[in-house]
């Protein structure tokens, strides 16, 4: 039986905050690719603002004492021997008026997906009442599958992508979120597009002010992005606009990228080169921005990403579906690419990280072994991409933050602590089959076998956002 839990909300009240927050057991982590960390008998401490103070062995001359200190003081969680802390999981692709429609009409193909089903759903939006509706279900959904922080892609209507941003600030999720832009008559419904380029780049500023100007926003757990929807969606005036409003404002910018054979071919047409050449000259590609997809992108895009300091969306179950093709993980680890995992939902039918890790690994070793058994073995796949557990944590963790450039991902000093606690999920007669319970084998099992119910709390800047165990807000300061 796991010992309880005690965990500490921290209060706050302008710049005021509480006392610190301190963590005990069994953590684990990725501080570099395909480098796993277990750290056993570790206490993490946690200051008033979230962050991570200092992270103390038993070895460390101030270890005694500090732990004595957060005992007596009533202030520390502990793991317990059946659990584990792991980072928090980063999500850098959700569509978030998609989520009533998960895991339907997946069979179809992906232009009738969207003009049927996708973009009749995402209009509906224009009703406010709605996303009040939605967005309250989907963030909570997210945080008990372990999502700590989330990038999502709402909808043109502003005041309901302003609603999702009140949503994943009261429930303390640290999320990006933007206004889609889609004003192509040509390409897009004529009920669901931004009326003119001035009315998009309005309502995009517009919305940008909102959230840094949002109460209780003060720590930037949400933060705006510049979203054109993708490029065949929008006029070419628009999309030099929001490179504009994304320099101006010092905003992330979010898209999709060469997702399939029909997008990337759109833009060959379009422009005469790639997505990755048409978003630099756009002025699109920026430090801590988002590419969804990227499948079909060459190694000289590759490079003009890496060097612009953008990062890819990796998102293996919704490229099952709609994408064409197997995105080349490990030549973009290779390439010093920064790479991060996505659900897409609704395109991803599933709304956990856990998930996608799981099928980006299998997906590799497909793309390494080929999946046509008519052609002969040496011509069938792609040698040097599969890809290990290990690194599958990292891009899910540290990988999706280093795409977005915030110090999250790994339990270390001058990191936020967004952290979950799970149950180590036993096979039967694992304890007697000499499984390594201490080592790698345990990390690789509950990666592998997880699910929303073994992921018992959730933190975000050191705050309880979701628990199984006690009631939020419990305090014990």
């Amino acid at each position: 039986m796991a010992e309880s839990i005690r965990p500490v909300v921290s209060q706050s009240a302008g710049n005021v905050h509480s006392v610190a927050t301190a963590f005990f057991g069994r953590f684990a982590h990725t501080p570099s690719r395909g480098a796993l960390e277990i750290l056993n008998d570790t206490l993490v401490l946690v200051d008033d603002k979230g962050m991570i103070s200092d992270v103390l062995t038993p070895a460390d001359p101030n270890f005694q004492e500090a732990f004595d200190q957060v005992t007596a003081s009533g202030r520390l969680v502990r793991s317990g021997k059946t659990r584990m802390f792991l980072p928090g999981m980063v999500d850098l692709h959700v569509h978030a008026p998609q989520w009533p429609q998960l895991g339907r009409a997946l069979d179809l193909p992906l232009d009738e997906w969207l003009n049927t089903c996708t973009f009749p759903l995402e209009a509906q939006f224009r009703d406010t009442a709605l996303a009040r509706s939605v967005y309250p279900d989907l963030v909570a959904t997210l945080l008990a599958h372990g999502t700590t922080t989330a990038v999502y892609f709402s909808t043109i209507h502003r005041e309901a992508t302003q609603v999702l941003a009140e949503v994943c600030l009261q429930a303390g999720q640290r999320s990006f979120i933007g206004k889609v832009v889609m004003d192509d008559p040509e390409q897009c419904p004529d009920d669901y597009r931004d009326a003119s380029t001035a009315q998009a780049i309005d309502e995009t500023e517009r919305f940008i002010d909102f959230v840094r100007e949002l109460s209780g926003n003060g720590a930037d757990l949400v933060q705006p992005m510049v979203t054109p929807r993708f490029i065949p969606s929008c006029t070419h005036s628009v999309l030099l606009e929001l490179g504009r409003v994304a320099e101006e404002t010092g905003c992330r910018v979010q898209t999709h990228c060469s997702e399939g054979d029909w997008e990337h071919q759109f833009v060959l047409e379009r422009y005469g080169q790639s997505d990755t050449a048409a978003l630099s000259d756009l002025g699109l590609l920026r430090r801590g921005s988002v590419l969804a997809h990227c499948n079909f992108i060459s190694p000289t895009d590759m490079e003009m990403i890496k060097g612009a300091g953008t990062g890819i969306a990796h998102c293996p179950i919704s490229n099952a579906y709609f994408a064409n093709s197997v995105f080349p993980l490990r030549r973009a680890l290779d390439a010093g690419v920064n790479v991060g995992m996505g659900t897409d939902i609704s395109a991803g039918p599933s709304p956990s990280i856990f998930e996608n890790v799981r099928f980006a690994i299998a997906a590799s070793r497909m793309l390494e072994e080929g999946v046509d058994p008519t052609v002969a073995p040496e011509h069938r796949g792609t040698s040097g991409s599969r890809i290990d557990f290990r690194e599958a944590l990292w891009v899910a963790t540290a990988g999706g933050a280093q795409v977005l450039d915030i110090p999250v991902g790994l339990f270390e000093k001058g990191r936020y602590f967004d952290a979950i606690l799970v149950d180590y999920p036993e096979p039967q007669g694992a304890s007697s089959a000499g499984s390594d319970n201490d080592g790698e084998d345990l990390i690789q099992s509950l990666l592998y076998n997880a699910s929303r119910s073994d992921i018992r709390c959730v933190w975000v800047n050191g705050r309880l956002t979701h628990s199984l165990d006690v009631a939020l807000g419990e305090s014990n300061s």
